[in-house]
């Protein structure tokens, strides 16, 4: 077991917190049942994978659009009902994971699968990162051929992307039974916003994914397949994401919005433009006197309708987002005429359950 985890777990039952301590028992000191996850039901998906500490993948996942719930737990290996301290003695099989339920509408596993390699090292056969043993290497459990499949092309793309100069070492392997973790490591990272911060940020993982991919990695700005985008979005959002359309002035969703909170790509969930430098440009668009974080905008040169203009795109989805004047207020002087139809408004009360809880502090201050 890792030593940081032990630190953490016993701080929490040291300070009273209920349902948290070394043991497998639930409040009342009566041992927790491990619940067997069924795989396909209602239509939607399951996908399992494995990765190291389970709080760090539960809470990364689940901000992905399409998700419906993430579940720690453990799978792989031949004792049933497992406890976390025998799963952590490595002498069990199995290998600390999470299992998803998403919405194949919403997002395919293979988009999944490009997400889980974003939260690992996939060279890394002795544990992940500051976990060390084979309870927390990395791997992929496939339910079904189709899985299978995409999850060895997704691999071999890994491979030949050259990102990892040492072999890809992730195993794929059948599924067999997942059991649900103990009560006290479901949604940890929400129940011990602190621990949680203080555990990953120790672990090394943060520091190896920024490193390896820089703010890509942070979550879940990825871009659907198209078959997907033309199920998820409008016929408006996808002529205007995708063939740089342009939604009717005056007649769209954002152009009077005065509600405070952050725009966010409609196709990738990107964080884009804030209401503070929102303003009234008199042109029928949402209209922006900057950026909320540069890193996430791309701008290019469009020489379409017989005049050059610079055009605006989401950076890691490339949605068509509008254009960037220089008729703006001072002291930039730079307006952003972006479409409704890019965008989701996430207003300020909802900032932290969406998983945008770091642009918070932005609107402490603000009446």
């Amino acid at each position: 077991m890792n030593i940081l985890k032990i630190i953490i777990i016993v701080i929490l039952s040291a300070a009273g917190m209920p349902g948290y301590s070394l043991g497998a028992s639930d409040q009342q000191g009566q041992t927790q049942k491990k619940d067997v996850v069924m795989v396909n039901t209602e239509g939607l998906e399951t996908a399992t994978f494995a990765g190291g500490c389970f709080w760090c993948m539960e809470a990364a996942f689940e901000q992905m659009d399409g998700v419906i719930s993430v579940i720690s737990g453990y799978t792989g290996g031949t004792v049933k009902n497992p406890t976390y301290e025998e799963v952590s003695s490595g002498t069990t099989g199995h290998v600390e994971s999470i299992q998803i339920t998403f919405d194949p509408e919403k997002v395919s596993y293979e988009e999944l699968l490009n997400f889980f390699w974003r939260q690992i090292d996939p060279t890394d056969d002795g544990g992940s990162f500051v976990d060390r043993g084979s309870q927390y290497r990395s791997a992929i459990f496939y339910s079904n051929d189709k899985q299978r499949v995409t999850a060895e092309q997704s691999k071999k793309e890994l491979e030949a992307s050259g990102i990892f100069k040492n072999p890809v070492v992730t195993e794929i392997i059948p599924y067999t039974t997942f059991y649900k973790a103990e009560l006290y490591h479901q949604d940890f990272s929400r129940k011990n916003p602190t621990r949680y911060r203080q555990y990953k940020l120790f672990s090394g993982r943060d520091a190896f994914i920024e490193r390896t991919w820089g703010h890509a990695s942070k979550g879940i700005y990825t871009k659907p397949s198209d078959s997907i985008l033309k199920k998820k979005l409008t016929s408006l959002q996808y002529q205007v994401t995708q063939k740089a359309g342009t939604e009717p002035a005056f007649d769209n969703t954002y152009w009077d919005n005065k509600q405070a909170g952050i725009y966010v790509d409609i196709v990738s969930g990107e964080p884009l433009f804030s209401s503070l430098d929102k303003y009234d440009s008199h042109s029928g668009w949402p209209s922006f006197t900057k950026p909320l974080d540069t890193s996430h905008i791309e701008e290019r040169e469009d020489s379409s309708f017989f005049t050059t203009r610079t055009e605006v795109l989401s950076k890691d989805a490339e949605s068509h987002l509008g254009h960037v004047f220089n008729d703006g207020p001072s002291p930039g002087g730079l307006l952003y005429c972006i479409n409704s139809a890019a965008l989701r408004f996430i207003p300020v009360e909802d900032l932290e359950k969406e998983g945008y809880g770091e642009y918070l502090p932005l609107f402490e201050s603000t009446p």
